[in-house]
């Protein structure tokens, strides 16, 4: 398969894919188990509004958090992840940035300590895993390659 270099649009979709769906492991553990499922949300939220307690707030704030650190990230990734075995290299990178994230960073704040740690980590896998997916796809596109345009309904033209 070709090789492209990555571009900054490519990044943002990876990053954007990432943020959305690197949630779910966490998500689907904390409504299995009775939790809060938005428990995690509300904890990153934390890190920006450390002494803040009202639900919606905190969530503003992890949405700003999440973005932040999953178009950041992605940036990483995609400089670091090598074309071939990136599965692999995901999965290494996936956990080193969890490492940080939980281990390093996350536990000086008490809601994010308080999460159970392997959902977490499955969080920081699902989203190393979406990225490379995501740009191992975009960089397979032959260079040059547009996808065709969509046909716009009549009225829109």
């Amino acid at each position: 398969m070709p090789d492209r270099a990555t571009s900054a649009r490519d990044v943002a979709l990876a990053g954007g894919v990432a943020a959305v769906l690197s949630g779910v492991p966490s998500t689907v553990y904390a409504l299995a188990r009775g939790r809060d499922p938005l428990e995690g949300a509300l904890a990153a939220g934390t890190l920006l509004l450390p002494r803040e307690h009202r639900p919606l707030l905190l969530l503003t704030a992890a949405t700003i958090v999440h973005l932040t650190l999953s178009f950041g990230w992605a940036i990483v990734l995609s400089r670091a992840l090598p074309p071939r075995r990136a599965a692999r290299s995901a999965t290494l990178a996936g956990l080193a940035i969890a490492a940080l994230d939980l281990g390093l960073i996350g536990r000086r704040f008490p809601a994010i300590r308080a999460l159970p740690v392997a959902p977490q980590v499955a969080d920081h896998l699902a989203y190393a895993w979406t990225v490379a997916a995501v740009l191992v796809r975009r960089r397979s596109r032959p260079q040059g390659r547009v996808p065709a345009a969509r046909s716009r309904p009549a009225m829109a033209r």
